[in-house]
């Protein structure tokens, strides 16, 4: 019988976000402004066999979903071999990943028969000119081919997330709900988030998602019951649209009462939450087939310390600094 990992608040844990890489293509002003820089002596992200003896740990008690983060996670070669890898992990039900989408076009078919479910695109304005600001690259029209191959490949639903910025893309509402009334696409709006090292654009541009959740019930969405592996997004879905709205509102009251997830860094280092400041190295348990029955006892003691909920409202943001190499 799977022991599952659980926490003392009588949480569990169904879902783990595995970092790839730190390193991203894309300059978000809100993430890596000045783009990756590159540590003097190259990083060892964790490789293909650490992957999958991390991911043998997490499935054998009680993982179901694993979403593949980064940085930009298709920049690693053997992205197509890591996903086909996950796949044949027993007891994993959905392999996610979120991308800046500026490989899809390309790519997505090969991701798809390699077993990855579910797809995350970032996607923070339909405007071309705003997504070129916002993101330093001027590949909105591949992302947005990128997209539709996902659909033409076979994916049934493609998620959209898009930070929301106060006077950058905030009044774009209008315009994502046209786009999803005849799309399969869930969008999700999040809460930008005050890193320590931005302060400056928090205080310029945060707004939270309250207002966009009156506007959906006053205009007929209704909220969508989550089910066991969901991530935190509140969902909103309307009888006249074939898309969806997610809200994802870290400030919020409760935020953490519904955790499900925990994180692993590029490095392999568990993070019991996006927010902490500290993460625990399990690579020393990575090496062998034999060290499972180890690294299961390590990640469940260290789930013994984790808090309550994160301190967001204090002003600390915990590893949100450092969001590429933990998969924020």
């Amino acid at each position: 019988m799977i022991k599952q990992f659980e926490d003392n608040f009588d949480r569990k844990f169904y879902y783990l976000r595995l970092s790839l890489t730190d390193v991203c293509n894309f300059k978000c002003t809100y993430c890596l402004p000045d783009g990756y820089r590159q540590e003097s002596k190259r990083p060892a992200f964790l490789n293909i066999h650490e992957i999958k003896r991390i991911v043998g740990a997490f499935a054998a008690s009680g993982t179901s979903k694993i979403r593949l983060t980064g940085g930009e996670p298709s920049l690693r070669r053997d992205f197509v071999d890591i996903i086909r890898c996950v796949a044949d992990q027993p007891n994993i039900k959905k392999i996610a990943t979120t991308t800046n989408g500026y490989r899809m076009q390309k790519e997505v078919g090969a991701w798809k028969e390699a077993g990855l479910t579910h797809i995350n695109v970032s996607v923070d304005s339909l405007n071309p000119n705003m997504f070129h600001q916002i993101t330093g690259e001027n590949k909105f029209h591949e992302v947005m081919s990128g997209i539709d191959r996902a659909f033409e490949v076979g994916y049934e639903q493609v998620k959209i997330n898009t930070v929301l910025l106060k006077d950058l893309n905030s009044q774009e509402l209008p315009q994502f709900l046209h786009w999803i009334k005849t799309r399969p696409i869930q969008l999700r709006f999040i809460e930008l988030m005050q890193t320590g090292e931005m302060d400056h654009m928090f205080d310029k541009h945060h707004k939270s998602g309250v207002s966009i959740r009156n506007h959906l019930i006053a205009n007929g969405w209704i909220l969508k019951i989550k089910s066991q592996n969901d991530g935190p997004a509140q969902v909103f879905v309307h009888p006249d649209y074939m898309g969806e709205i997610g809200l994802i509102m870290p400030y919020e009251k409760d935020f953490c009462q519904s955790c499900n997830r925990l994180r692993i860094s590029a490095k392999g280092k568990l993070h019991m939450c996006l927010f902490g400041d500290y993460g625990t190295d399990l690579r020393d348990l990575l090496q062998h087939d034999n060290q499972q029955a180890d690294l299961i006892a390590r990640i469940s003691t260290q789930l013994e310390g984790k808090a309550k909920g994160h301190f967001l409202h204090d002003g600390h943001s915990g590893m949100t600094p450092h969001l590429a190499s933990i998969g924020g």
